[in-house]
């Protein structure tokens, strides 16, 4: 999702154990959520002016609901859609909270509270229509005022959201209101009850996806004034589901809105485990429903002949990268030939071998397989350990006593870091002499640290993709003024490449100005890209229908049944 990140805890979490199904940064920071299918391209990636859009709803499902679906999860660090920027919460936020528009489970954009929009011949006015039967889980209808109240209330200062400015920034005056110059958005109108206007700084393609990210949804006032601080623990969203129950480390219930505006949820009840356990024993005695097959079991449940072969599902890798990132304003990473000198240190392919079986993709790039943009092209920094040493004897820091101490910030809580996170950290030592330390930090405080750009390098997770643009990876992790560059990257020549990329309506020349910018950001070492995600391999129910492997953080569990 949004970003953020994918908050994608250590790969070797999500495949050496039996994973509890994965989270990654939506756009987003992935962490270790539970989610198995989290790590097509659609029609974002058009010009949308001149184009008028409306999809009927379907017939609204008339039967009552049938069933439960159980799962583990994580504690969500936060369930208000304006400050989620993580997989954990972005599983659940989807489900319960909604937007102008969404994506269906083939990533095309589609209508959610708004049944159309009008954009205007120079691509700046946005014109929603609210849906008549939009309204929120306790019947209040839902006006275009509800939307400029929401997202007023995003980018206002106090409420400090981290995603913000990445994707409302595009609308005219959302600056003054972050800077503290305004309390309202003046490219934001409510026209009526049902008409909301939004004017953009320019003409951009990728807008309209950048408003199925959380950060755009729709809050009920009322709920957020009367709830004050605690306002999610009973949030009235209008999403397809309703949180009934939230016991931190406990469980999360979620029940099936029979208000809902489009196709009504089939599910009775969402039950998600948050005691922790393994995903593979739980699936194995039906407590859950649902996980991701971890190496120690995956060949056992490809052979044909074991009880579970029939439930093994294997989808297409998730849009995500894995990656080791840096604070490239502290030393030693302020000096681009230690930052290289450790990229090229680094044998991927022996570790995606020797560590994950082959089950995920070496990464020299940023935009991964099967994304737009994706370079197969580009060459990255590969291993060689012979130009790794030369690049550090050339550095600042090529003398042991110039060199500050190194420590690598990762989210945990005392475990065992991650073998592959390991195995990096000794192939530094032995082939450039450089010691480097691992630190844990609580999932929830590391979101925020890294927010705050308090690591000096970190790890441990990764960036799924919000919306299928090259602007949701390499413009804001990697632009000077985003708020999402943690490592604090600052390239003149990228910047460029990704302004004019912003603006360009031709497709072509669009991705060539995006696939030149991850060149240099590549070569000039701002991460060090680690993975892209493999073949998912999941267990789901043989009773359980419609569940859809999406390679992105969407809301689909209302498409979920449980036959009998």
């Amino acid at each position: 999702m949004t970003n953020r990140f994918t908050l994608v805890f250590s790969m070797v979490i999500l495949l050496i154990g039996s994973i509890a199904c994965g989270q990654t940064a939506i756009g987003k920071a992935v962490g270790d959520s539970g989610n198995p299918d989290s790590t097509t391209e659609s029609s974002t990636m058009e010009k949308g002016a001149d184009a008028k859009t409306e999809v009927k709803t379907l017939a609204d499902v008339s039967e009552a609901p049938v069933g439960v679906f159980n799962r583990l999860w994580s504690d969500p660090p936060t369930l208000d859609p304006h400050l989620t920027s993580d997989t954990t919460s972005a599983g659940v936020v989807v489900e319960i909270f909604g937007g102008l528009v969404g994506f269906d489970t083939n990533l095309r954009l589609i209508p959610d509270l708004a049944d159309s929009w009008d954009i205007s011949n120079d691509g700046l006015t946005y014109t929603f229509k609210i849906r008549d039967n939009a309204v929120f889980h306790d019947g209040t209808k839902v006006t275009a005022e509800d939307f400029k109240w929401s997202l007023e209330r995003a980018v206002n200062p106090d409420t400090a959201s981290p995603t913000a400015k990445t994707y409302l920034g595009d609308i005219v005056g959302v600056a003054d209101v972050l800077e503290g110059k305004s309390s309202q958005i003046s490219g934001v109108k409510a026209v009526d009850d049902r008409t909301l206007q939004i004017e953009i700084d320019s003409p951009k393609a990728y807008f309209l996806a950048k408003l199925t990210y959380p950060t755009a949804y729709v809050v009920d006032r009322n709920n957020v004034s009367e709830g004050g601080l605690n306002w999610t623990d009973s949030p009235n969203g209008t999403g397809p589901f309703k949180l009934s129950d939230y016991k931190i480390g406990e469980r999360i219930i979620l029940e099936r809105n029979d208000l809902y505006h489009l196709d009504k949820a089939k599910l009775a009840k969402i039950q998600m485990n948050l005691a922790g356990g393994s995903s593979m024993a739980m699936y194995e005695n039906d407590e859950i429903d649902i996980t991701g097959v971890g190496l120690f079991d995956l060949e056992r449940i490809k052979d044909p002949g074991d009880p579970l072969n029939g439930d093994l599902v294997v989808a297409d890798p998730g849009y995500s990268v894995n990656y080791i990132g840096f604070n490239v304003q502290e030393p030693p990473f302020d000096d681009s030939k230690f930052r290289r000198a450790l990229n090229h240190a680094i044998d991927k392919e022996l570790i995606a071998k020797e560590v994950y079986s082959d089950l995920v993709v070496p990464a020299y790039g940023i935009l991964p397989p099967g994304f737009p943009g994706f370079n197969e092209r580009l060459e990255g920094l590969r291993h060689d350990p012979v130009l790794a040493k030369k690049l550090l004897s050339e550095s600042k820091y090529a003398d042991p006593a110039n060199r500050p101490r190194i420590v690598i910030t990762i989210p945990g809580t005392g475990g065992t870091p991650g073998l592959d996170l390991e195995v990096i950290i000794n192939m530094w030592l032995e082939t450039l002499g450089v010691e480097v330390e691992i630190q844990q930090v609580e999932w929830a405080t590391y979101l925020k640290d890294l927010d705050e750009e308090k690591f000096q390098a970190f790890g441990g997770l990764g960036w799924e993709a919000d919306y299928p643009d090259p602007q949701d990876f390499l413009d804001i992790l990697f632009h000077s003024k985003s708020e999402n560059n943690h490592g604090l990257y600052s390239n003149q020549e990228a910047d460029i490449l990704l302004q004019d990329a912003r603006i360009e309506t031709d497709l072509v020349k669009r991705i060539d100005l995006y696939q030149e910018a991850e060149r240099i950001i590549v070569n000039d070492a701002a991460w060090v890209p680690l993975w892209f995600a493999g073949e998912r391999h999941v267990l789901i129910k043989p009773y359980v229908k419609g569940y859809e492997l999406t390679p992105m953080t969407i809301s689909k569990m209302r498409y979920v049944y449980i036959q009998d």
